[in-house]
């Protein structure tokens, strides 16, 4: 038995004063395991990026703020009307063109990247324009014409004043460059997410363990994000129950969850950037003889994706065979009960390129990392989805955690 003094000492619930469970109080913190990602590997896909651009005929490339620019440069930048700009040639070492009062900022966060202090940052003023600041980069590295490709996510004001600066350049999408090496995912960050995976995966484990009826979706999701807490690391998730678990992305109502119901959880945790994105969908107690149907079919449409996917094959195969799955057990056609692609790239932004959905030809390749998450959702019912994340080997590919078995064992035994 617990005394006070014990008890007085045991961690804590964020919003509420109860200890926590048995289950979560006994994790341990895990983020000794993490290795971040180094300045060597930043500056390879810099390299990397260049090879690309010389291939697809792009003279640079410039990204804002932003999740490519983290990537590339481990600057981590938030966006508002002043512009901060990485210029990154097809020859040569980058460039920054930064707000003048800002300066001393960007070059803290400059220098803790592959640039370092050697990086050369070109400042304006608020009454100078930053747009001929990055046409005159361009021009002092003879871009004088050519194409300037541009980071998806740049605002549109932005990559607008830099092409009316720099008038005899053509302003083109850069993401050919900045997906091309994101999606390829290395050793490194493959490592990062395995972590990832792991830690949500034990965390969703011990808070299912401490679940009870009549808890609400609240408190459960308190539950999850108090176990990733515990491994170490900042994560949560999404909690649905009863027929609110076929809305996939949730509803504002509040949620009672209640014995032999359908709960679904959504949820992830980052290590260094790197995300694990993890479905469970279990019953308390005893589920109906529709929700195992339900489930058995979601589950063999998972593994029809995962033994479809391989390098050379088509993005929008892999969908196809879930989706097939699926609507031959008899909730087609197409999206009438499986209502969204079977997946997307996972990396830094969560959901990135590529995406696994019909119409995509893109080809599958090595190291590539996606999404497996095919569901049912019947309205007014109950919805089922399972997910897991997927990565592309040389012959075949592989999920990062162990996939569920059942609605009453969601984990691995």
């Amino acid at each position: 038995m617990a005394t006070a003094a014990s008890a007085a000492a045991a961690p804590l619930l964020s919003a509420q004063t109860k200890p926590l469970p048995p289950s979560i109080a006994a994790l341990k913190s895990r983020r000794g395991e993490m290795k971040p990602i180094t300045n060597e590997e930043r500056q390879a896909r810099l390299d990397r990026a260049q090879r690309l651009m010389a291939e697809k005929k792009v003279d640079a490339i410039c990204m804002a703020g932003g999740t490519s620019l983290q990537y590339f440069a481990n600057v981590r930048w938030g966006n508002s009307e002043r512009m901060l700009m990485m210029v990154l040639p097809a020859k040569g070492e980058p460039f920054f063109v930064v707000p003048s009062f800002e300066e001393d900022r960007a070059r803290e966060q400059i220098a803790l990247g592959p640039a370092g202090t050697k990086a050369q940052v070109t400042r304006w003023e608020e009454d100078e324009s930053p747009y001929e600041k990055v046409a005159l980069g361009l021009k002092e590295r003879g871009i004088r014409t050519g194409t300037l490709g541009v980071e998806e996510t740049t605002k549109f004001v932005f990559s607008e004043g830099i092409g009316k600066a720099a008038t005899q350049v053509k302003i083109a999408n850069g993401t050919e460059i900045t997906a091309g090496c994101r999606m390829i995912k290395s050793p490194a960050e493959l490592a990062l997410m395995r972590l990832a995976n792991s830690v949500t995966m034990e965390a969703y484990e011990a808070a299912w363990k401490a679940i009870t009826p009549g808890m609400t979706h609240r408190e459960f999701g308190e539950l999850i994000t108090a176990a990733h807490a515990q491994l170490g690391f900042q994560g949560g998730a999404m909690v649905l129950t009863a027929e609110y678990s076929a809305l996939p992305h949730g509803t504002i109502k509040p949620q009672i969850i209640r014995e032999g119901t359908i709960v679904l959880i959504d949820g992830e945790c980052r290590a260094d950037g790197y995300p694990s994105d993890i479905t469970r969908t279990f019953v308390i107690g005893k589920p109906t003889d529709k929700m195992k149907k339900v489930f058995d079919i979601v589950r063999k449409a998972q593994d029809a994706a995962l033994k479809t996917a391989r390098p050379g094959v088509a993005c929008e195969a892999v969908d196809a065979a879930a989706r097939k799955v699926i609507a031959d057990a008899g909730y087609g056609p197409d999206y009438k009960y499986f209502t969204h692609r079977l997946g997307h790239g996972m990396g830094m932004d969560g959901h990135e390129w590529p995406y696994l959905v019909r119409g995509n030809k893109l080809p599958l390749a090595k190291d590539m990392t996606f999404s497996d998450e095919p569901g049912i959702y019947i309205k007014g019912e109950f919805g089922v989805r399972l997910e897991d994340d997927m990565h592309i080997t040389e012959s075949g590919a592989e999920l990062f955690t162990p996939q569920s078995s059942s609605l009453e064992q969601p984990f691995a035994v």
